[in-house]
This record gives structure tokens, C-alpha cells and sequence, in this order.
């Protein structure tokens, strides 16, 4: 690539004779220039890119030093032919060599004589003509009206140079000292602000005198524009006629956007205009739209309003106003897609499933489905069980785009309404941008974290939401920016949640909620082996054939190194063994090539988890409770003691209010049957009570416990041993009536996992066993009761504990009637 292009005219004042002197070679090498011609005389730096261009310099510097020089008619063109140059150039000699940093080679050379191509000897590795020389038609003598047009020339040169303050004084002073006519007009056409094709002209125009009227007729128009450009600055009326006037600013203005690559006022305004005819949006956006770009183009583009009516009516445009991509309706890959991605999580799969059959019949139906609001879905369910990254999911399913929102620690009602346009910096909300990015009327849009929604004096974003979340108003939402009516009835709002109690109820009342429970072992080990480990293999850049971890190893890693309802934690164990095994495989070491639990152990060190298991029935006041955790279900022991004392209650364990009152409740419970099942009322006045709940660092709150408790206190006090292999769950009454409690799948998940047989619900629970698979519920005794009398009678044997409290009472003590 030739950059050739004029740095400075360099004056120096040859002679004539000076001019002539050119010893000519057979061959002349040419240097095609851009931008740019050579006159004779005038020195010139050129800047000098192309490998052709590079290859001629070098070689004829080495020689004579003697090249010839024309203009490019092309200066696009960057491999120059012999149809991209003009035939006439100018015989220059190479003065000077210069190479840059930048692998560029800048030359000064000095214009000798004109010549004319009469034939192409050779085009590689650079263009040789054979030429002829161009004489030098300047009389020798002059008379009066040449000598007064030599003056003109010089005169009009000087005008320039007073009114364009930009040329400095020393030029006139070269001019002036400029005896030679013919180098005076060489230099002056050289140097006048005129078009390439115009100084060709003069080049090619070998008559001097004419060369000198052409050149004045130029530099008289650049006179004109420079006077004209005076008056303008100076605020002076001008004779010139307006619409002349006009051309000429416009003609300034367009010659800077070009040079400075910008697009004219006018370009962008019409630029605009004809996306919006493309546009499929309704007609009161269209008129709105066309009013906005009417009130832009009115708008002086230096004006401080002019980025912001710009930036919105962009903003107008770019929305997907009526674009909506096309469903599939493929229920069967559908399913498939969402089945090859997420285990288990049949629930949500199957409303997806739902809402892609109406979908399809209401198609069928009037070829269009206008009107059919899409669900708002709410997945809610303890963290890294997959609702984010099934949302994504989702949208493969239906072929559509995907949009996620996070809403964590959002706190200003802006984020989702968006900023007036009175204000300096407005923005739209996240919503309405979500929209523009995904060009689609109809995403699937993630609201993730939708618990985690704020509220400070910027306003409640919850509230901004509502209508968002609203099938029967977010057909028309309104974003402050945007001023205008937007659709969001077709797209398909999935929100997700850790929690639903820290949600706006008028919120919460507006989506479907699905709950998404905890994994099972069962699932863990099925999305390990199926996703988790072939992912991070190839992450790590492990072959399939090179690792694999038996499922006695995958479960190992579960047990006893995460503890967690969904499978983040596990993904980073599995990474964390790849790691290990891609360091001894990069080192060269021996590795085993399938893991067991021992090697397991050997990789990831102690487990980090003991895991709970039933602990047996010799000691009395120790009874198996099941608890709901937010990293899934757990078991957890109520252990009770007595000791002498006055009848006081302790209890530990850091219990929450409602714990503490469930322990509270049960023992009012049992002493009120204390006759009925064998107590004697004085050992609730001779004897200390302390109900203890492990682990004592754990804080545990919640109403689940109560008939546990009352299991607990029951063996305690009448020394009876519990039944093995029992577990139990359920709030308990003052009346003695057992109340359901939530979390059922887990606490079940976890007391099989702890090797229970048989467990304790209320009967009202039976719906949430009804929902659980039978491979969940296999070797398990589930046992429902309505009253804290079958808990009794179901939990506690005939028989005493080894080494039971012979209670002793005070003679004197009064014997309390039983109530």
C-alpha cells in the first residue's frame, strides 16, 4: 500500500537552465503518488508503503537516483496499473532516504522536468517506461502583458496568503523572492488548494502563459471562498447570492464530516427515516415516531437537546416493536431438550410442556396467537437446584431468545420504570433495554433473585414490578423513557426465588409458583454422572477415556463432601478432583484411572461432613426429629434429661421463639396426661428439666419439632424405651392435636438417607407423600396420625431403658391431683 501523501512544498529557487538538466536513463522507473502531483522545481517529502513503491526507492537511490513521478487517478486503488495513472508526470531526483520506525520509507525529492509515457517496458516488480521529455514553453524574454500577468499571479499568491492566516508569513517571502516565472508557476500550482484531477491539468499544459491564466482562474476562486469565509466570520453581508452562499457552507461542513468520518445532520436524520419505514410497529408509533424525527431534524445539531432527541428517537427504532420469532412446537423435542439438560424438576417441565401445547392449538386455531397471555412462573426452591439455567433451557425449547434480569440488591424504581427524558442522563428501565438487545418481542425473560428485591427512598421496585408481572395490564406497560405503550404480554416472565415470604404479597399473588424441592442422593449421583463430570472434564481437558469416578466415588464426594439441596457445590468437589488428577496427568505421574471412594478420600482429604445416622433407643429422652434446611432435609436428635432438683425448665441447642414455645407447649401437653401414661406429678416438682437440641451451634427455629419434643419428654419421664428406627415430624397443640408442617420430600429424602424405617406424620401431609415418587418412598413405613395420643402410642415400647431413674420424692411433697 502506497500512503503517499504531500507533508510540506519544499521552495527551492532553481534556474532554469537548472530546470532542463536531467540526464534521462533508457528506462525511467515509475512512482505512481496519491493525492498529490510533482511540478519541476518543487521539493517534496512522500511517504513511501508499498512493497512495488519500496523495492523502486531503494534500487534507485542506490543508482541515479532519477525516478519519474505521476499522479494516481484512482487513490483508492492501492496496486496502481497502468490504467490508474496518468500518462504525464514529472522527472524527480531523489535527495533524500528516510526509514521510519513504522517500516514506512519517506523520500524528499525535487521535480526536474515534465515527460510524457510513450511505452511500458515492464510492469514487475515496478512499472519502466521508455518516455519523453516535456519542454519548458516559458518565453524568454517578457513584454508588458506578460510581465503584468506574472505580477497578477503574484499578487493573487499574496492575497491568499493575507487572508488565510493559517499559511505562515514565510511564504511570502518566498514568493516574493521567486524570479524564475516558470518555477513561480510550478510552485504556485504545486501548492494551490485545488482537486488532483485540476493540477494534472496545469501539469499537462505545456504553454506557460496558458498554464498561468488556468492557474489565476484557480486561484481566484480560492480568493473568492476565502472572502467569502471572512465575511462569514465576521458577520458581514455578503453580495454573494444566498443560495451560492448556502452551497458553499454546506459544501465546508460536508468535506469536514468526510474528513472527519461523520455523518451529516441531514444523512442521519434520512438514515433513521428509512429504518422506520421498515419497522412492522402500530400506527400511533409510527406517527409518534415521525413527529419525534421532525422535531430532530428542526434541532441544530449543536444544540445541548440534540444527543437526546437523537438517542431517543434511535432508542424508538431499535425496539422490536411486533417482532416476534417463531415457536416450535415440537412438544416431543421440546420435552426432549428439557429432559437432556435438567434432571428431574418434572413439575416445571411439565407446565412448560402445557403451555407449549395451548400455544400450538391456539395457532392452529387462527393461524396467530394474538391474545394468548403467556404464564408468569415463579420457580422457587433452595440455590443450585437449576432454575436460572433452566430458564435458559426453556427458551431452546421453544426457540426463542433469552433474557436474563438479576434483581439482587436492586433498590430504585427506575431500574424498571426508567428515568423521565426532563432528566439529564435518563435512561429507559432494564426491561424495556432487555427488549432492545434481544431483538424480540417475545423472550423467555429470567427474573432472577426476585426475593432479593429492595426499597429505599428511590422508591419500591417491587411495586414497579407489579405491572410488569400483570397479565391483565403489562399488555400496555409504561416505561418513563420510552412514554409510550409496550407489549409484554407475550413474553414468558419466569422469576426465581430462595424464598417467598421476603416477596411482595400483591407479587407473589400475580405468578403460578412452582417449588422446586432438593435433589435426591439418587438425582445427585444421575446429574453428576450425566452432566457435571463430562463438563468439567472438558473444561479441564480430559478425555473421557483417561478419568472416571465409579458411582462408589461420585457418592462418597456427595455424602461426605458437600451438604446442599442442589448440585453448585458438588460441580466445584467434581472440579476439584479433575484438578488433581489433570496435575498428576500433566506432571507424568501414575494416576488411577477410576476413582472409588478410597481414592476419593486420597484426592479431597477428611471428609468435610459427618453424615447423621439413627443412633439407637438405650437412652431414654432421645428421639429422632426431622428438619427442613435451606440446603435440603435433615435429621436432627431432641434429647432430654432429668436431674434433682426444683422442676425447672432449661433448654439449649440455640433455639429460635417458636421452638422454644413447641417445648413449652408439649410438656403443658404431657402434664396434663401424666396419670393417663404412668407419671407421678411429683417428678415435675422434684426434678430439673433440660431439653437439649444438637448441634449446639446450629441455630434452629420452627414448630416441626413439637411432637418429637413431646416423644422425648414422654420417655424421659416415664423412662420407657422409643421405638428403634423412628422418625418424626409435626406441630403439636395445647390440645394435644397434630398440625402438618412443610418441607415433607426433604425431611423424607433425609431420614432415609439416615437408614430409618419408620416415620411419624400428620395426616394432613398425606397429599405431599401422594406427590413424592415411589422410588423415594421404597423401605420406608410411613405412619400419619391426627393426635398426639397415637404419636405416643405409636413411638414409645412397654419396655424400660438399662439403667433407669428410680425417682425418689420428698415425703412431705404434695401429691398434685391429676387434671
Amino acid at each position: 500500500m502506497l500512503d503517499d501523501g504531500l507533508v510540506e512544498m519544499v521552495p527551492i529557487m532553481p534556474t532554469d537552465e537548472e530546470l532542463k538538466q536531467v540526464d534521462l536513463p533508457d528506462e525511467l522507473p515509475i512512482l505512481p503518488i496519491r493525492n498529490t502531483v510533482l511540478f519541476p522545481g518543487v521539493v517534496i517529502p512522500i511517504t513511501v508503503g508499498r512493497q512495488k513503491s519500496i523495492k523502486l526507492v531503494k534500487k534507485a537511490y542506490k543508482g541515479s537516483k532519477i525516478i519519474g513521478v505521476v499522479a494516481q487517478e484512482k487513490p483508492t486503488q492501492d496496486d496502481a496499473t497502468l490504467e490508474d495513472i496518468y500518462k504525464t508526470g514529472t522527472v524527480a531526483l531523489i535527495l533524500k532516504m528516510l526509514v521510519l520506525p513504522d517500516g514506512n520509507t519517506t523520500i524528499i525529492i525535487q521535480g526536474k522536468q515534465r515527460f510524457k509515457i510513450d511505452e511500458v517496458t515492464s510492469v514487475e516488480p515496478y512499472i519502466m517506461a521508455k518516455v519523453s521529455l516535456l519542454p519548458e514553453n516559458f518565453p524568454v524574454k517578457l513584454n508588458r502583458e506578460q510581465k503584468a500577468l506574472i505580477q497578477t499571479l503574484r499578487d493573487s499568491a499574496n492575497k491568499i496568503l493575507r487572508l488565510n492566516p493559517e499559511i505562515p508569513r514565510e511564504a511570502q517571502i518566498a514568493i516574493n523572492n521567486i524570479e524564475s516565472p516558470a518555477f513561480l508557476a510550478h510552485f504556485l500550482s504545486s501548492n494551490a488548494n485545488i482537486e488532483v484531477t485540476e493540477k494534472q491539468k496545469l501539469l499537462e499544459t505545456l504553454d506557460g502563459i496558458e498554464q498561468i491564466n488556468i492557474l489565476l482562474e484557480y486561484l481566484n476562486r480560492d480568493i473568492q471562498l476565502l472572502e467569502l469565509k471572512n465575511k462569514i466570520q465576521n458577520k458581514v453581508n455578503s453580495d454573494i447570492d444566498q443560495q451560492q452562499r448556502d452551497y458553499f457552507l454546506r459544501q465546508q461542513i460536508k468535506a469536514l464530516q468526510e474528513e472527519l468520518g461523520i455523518e451529516s445532520h441531514d444523512q442521519e436524520v434520512e438514515k433513521l427515516r428509512a429504518k422506520g419505514d421498515k419497522k412492522k410497529w402500530p400506527e400511533a408509533i409510527s406517527k409518534h415516531f415521525a413527529k419525534e424525527l421532525d422535531k430532530l431534524s428542526r434541532i441544530n445539531p449543536s444544540a445541548a437537546e440534540y444527543p437526546m432527541a437523537l438517542n431517543y428517537v434511535e432508542f424508538l427504532v431499535d425496539l422490536p416493536w411486533n417482532e416476534f420469532t417463531k415457536d416450535n412446537f415440537d412438544l416431543q423435542r421440546a420435552k426432549k431438550v428439557l429432559d437432556k439438560e435438567h434432571f428431574g424438576l418434572d413439575k416445571v417441565k411439565e407446565r412448560i410442556i402445557e403451555y407449549l401445547a395451548v400455544l400450538k392449538l391456539k395457532n392452529e386455531f387462527n393461524k396467530q396467537h394474538e391474545g394468548l397471555k403467556a404464564p408468569i412462573l415463579c420457580l422457587y426452591g433452595p440455590p443450585g437446584v437449576g432454575k436460572t439455567s433452566l430458564g435458559r433451557s426453556i427458551a431452546k425449547a421453544l426457540n426463542r431468545k433469552y433474557v436474563r434480569m438479576s434483581l439482587g440488591g436492586l433498590r430504585d424504581e427506575a431500574e424498571i420504570r426508567g428515568h423521565r427524558r426532563t432528566y439529564i442522563g435518563a435512561m429507559p428501565g432494564r426491561i424495556i433495554s432487555s427488549l432492545k438487545k434481544a431483538q424480540s418481542s417475545n423472550p423467555v425473560f429470567i427474573l432472577d433473585e426476585i426475593d432479593k428485591v429492595g426499597s429505599d427512598f428511590r422508591g419500591d421496585p417491587s411495586s414497579a414490578l407489579l405491572e410488569v408481572l400483570d397479565p391483565e395490564q403489562n399488555n400496555a406497560f409504561a416505561d418513563n423513557y420510552l412514554d409510550l405503550d409496550y407489549d409484554l404480554s407475550k413474553i414468558l416472565f419466569i422469576a426465581t426465588s430462595n424464598a417467598l415470604d421476603t416477596i411482595h404479597p400483591a407479587l407473589r399473588d400475580r405468578m403460578e409458583i412452582i417449588e422446586l424441592n432438593g435433589y435426591t442422593l439418587e438425582e445427585k449421583l444421575e446429574i453428576a454422572k450425566s452432566h457435571l463430570l463430562p463438563k468439567q472434564k472438558l473444561e479441564h481437558g480430559i478425555k473421557n477415556k483417561d478419568l472416571a469416578i465409579s458411582d462408589e466415588g461420585m457418592l462418597k464426594i456427595i455424602d461426605g463432601y458437600t451438604r446442599e439441596s442442589g448440585v453448585r457445590n458438588l460441580e466445584r468437589q467434581i472440579g476439584t478432583v479433575i484438578r488433581k488428577i489433570a496435575k498428576k496427568m500433566a506432571a507424568g505421574e501414575v494416576y488411577p484411572k477410576s476413582l472409588r471412594a478410597k481414592e476419593v478420600i486420597q484426592l479431597l482429604g477428611a471428609e468435610t461432613f459427618d453424615k447423621e445416622i439413627y443412633e439407637d433407643n438405650r437412652y431414654a429422652g432421645v428421639v429422632t426429629g426431622l428438619a427442613w434446611t435451606s440446603v435440603g432435609g435433615e435429621i436432627l436428635f431432641i434429647e432430654s434429661s432429668l436431674s434433682k432438683g426444683k422442676g425447672k425448665l432449661t433448654i439449649s441447642g440455640q433455639l429460635g421463639d417458636v421452638m422454644k414455645e413447641s417445648a413449652m407447649a408439649a410438656l403443658s401437653y404431657l402434664k396434663s396426661i401424666a396419670v393417663e401414661i404412668g407419671i407421678d406429678y411429683r417428678v415435675f416438682d422434684n426434678y430439673d428439666l433440660h431439653i437439649h437440641v444438637p448441634a449446639g451451634a446450629v441455630p434452629k427455629d420452627g414448630p416441626s419439632a413439637g411432637i418429637t419434643m413431646l416423644t422425648s419428654l414422654a420417655s424421659v419421664f416415664t423412662q420407657r424405651k422409643v421405638r428403634p428406627n423412628l422418625a418424626m415430624t409435626g406441630e403439636i397443640t395445647l390440645s394435644g392435636r397434630v398440625l402438618p408442617v412443610g418441607g415433607i420430600k426433604e425431611k423424607i429424602l433425609a431420614a432415609k438417607r439416615a437408614g430409618i424405617k419408620d416415620i411419624i406424620l400428620c395426616n394432613r401431609n398425606k397429599k405431599d407423600i401422594d406427590e413424592m415418587s415411589q422410588k423415594d418412598l421404597t423401605g420406608l413405613n410411613i405412619n400419619f396420625v391426627n393426635h398426639a395420643s397415637e404419636v405416643l402410642k405409636l413411638a414409645l415400647l412397654d419396655e424400660k431403658v438399662s439403667r433407669a431413674i428410680e425417682f425418689e420424692f420428698d415425703e412431705k411433697a404434695a401429691v398434685h391431683p391429676a387434671i
